[in-house]
């Protein structure tokens, strides 16, 4: 083995590390060994009372001055350690272990002391160290406290096992998706406030032509909403009073109370025939129900119409109603948005009203059969920024 001289020391230096080193802080004492006036009692190994002064003392253990014989190496034994503070005794009682034997000199360790005992015992200690008189009231106070904190658990110590990490993974996971969630719906809503121009109300609207009753009477319809039914072509029928069809007609010398009677009691039937091909929009007045003269009891409308969008707007919004400007609408019932714009723009009512009242013409052609249907009308910034979002939340 080769060795180097230290030119700074002079110390040869080993090439090989030598790997039994002890460093210091394993060989130092664990706990400080002061010199107390206390005693130790307990029995002896012919079990007799022996009470024996201590050498020295410290939190792990102590050693008392005895006679070969008196204690065994390695038995454990069960005493009562004795204080004297402020003249009153004090007694602990322990058990502790003989872990060295030496010529009148016998090193113990304490074991299974209570936390009760341990806060006691450095207590008094570190009132010897620092030098401080230890009194009765400053002991029975360390005593009642409590002076231990609880154990930590394995997780917090990072020592849970794979499911726990994935668990507390899933659980990070979750809360900062909700989050996410939160802080988009959070931003849509002021979007929507701020940016979305809303219609107030909206509905699918036709040119419908009506079929009003010629004369007041009970209604009975032939045909189903939804039904195309040519020109000509019966859709309903009526029953009318009698008196009610020869009112204006009959003359005076025959409009006795007799005949007045009975032709009251006498009812007409007619029928309602379409005036076009067309396709039934809508039923205004229900089966059995009695309706006056020119009332609208059907609307109908031509095969080859095409329904448009009615929407009502508040004024404030009118720079961004002309015509031609591109809308975003959601029709009843429906799940896909849909796209117009703006054919023709009037106050509602024709007058001054604080209500602007649009036509709104769809990209694709609507349906007839959805006349009268709600729509939720949105002009957006950018030619329809968020769209898709729009519509999805709004559903």
């Amino acid at each position: 083995m080769s060795a180097v001289v230290n030119p700074v020391s002079g110390i040869k230096n080993s090439s090989n590390t030598n790997s039994n080193v002890v460093h210091e802080a394993e060989a130092q004492r664990q706990h400080a060994r002061l010199k107390l006036p206390a005693k130790v009692r307990f029995l002896n190994a012919e079990g007799k009372a022996t009470e024996l002064p201590l050498l020295d003392l410290s939190a792990g253990g102590f050693s008392l001055e005895a006679n070969k014989g008196v204690l065994v190496e390695g038995k454990h034994y069960n005493g009562k350690l004795l204080f004297e503070v402020d003249g009153i005794g004090f007694s602990m009682m322990i058990n502790f272990q003989v872990r060295s034997l030496g010529e009148n000199r016998v090193g113990c360790e304490f074991h299974n002391l209570r936390p009760r005992e341990v806060s006691a015992l450095r207590h008094i200690l570190s009132g010897f160290m620092s030098g401080e008189l230890i009194n009765v009231g400053d002991l029975l106070n360390t005593l009642q406290r409590e002076n231990f904190t609880k154990a930590r658990s394995r997780t917090s110590e990072g020592g849970g096992g794979l499911f726990s990490r994935i668990k507390a993974m899933g659980i990070s996971l979750l809360v900062f998706l909700i989050g996410v969630a939160a802080c988009s719906y959070v931003l849509y809503q002021l979007y929507d406030i701020y940016f979305i121009t809303h219609a107030d109300s909206a509905q699918v609207s036709t040119l419908g032509q009506p079929v009003s009753m010629p004369r007041e009477g009970t209604l009975q319809s032939l045909v189903e909403v939804g039904t195309v039914v040519s020109k000509g072509a019966p859709i309903a029928t009526y029953s009318a009073s009698m008196l009610d069809a020869l009112k204006g007609v009959l003359p005076e010398s025959e409009m006795t109370t007799e005949n007045l009677e009975r032709l009251f009691s006498k009812s007409v039937q007619g029928t309602l025939t379409s005036p076009c091909d067309c396709k039934v929009v809508a039923q205004l007045v229900g089966d059995g129900q009695l309706a006056s003269k020119g009332t609208a009891v059907f609307t109908l409308a031509p095969v080859d119409s095409v329904a448009s969008v009615e929407a009502r707007f508040p004024y404030r919004a009118f720079d961004e109603l002309q015509p031609g400007t591109e809308v975003t609408f959601l029709v009843g019932g429906e799940h896909s948005p849909r796209s117009g714009t703006i054919s023709s723009m009037v106050l509602q009512d024709g007058g001054l009203a604080s209500d602007i009242r649009v036509i709104i013409t769809p990209t694709e052609a609507l349906d007839i059969a959805l006349s009268k249907r709600p729509v939720d009308v949105r002009i957006q910034p950018l030619g329809g920024l968020w769209s898709t979002t729009t519509v999805a939340i709004g559903k």
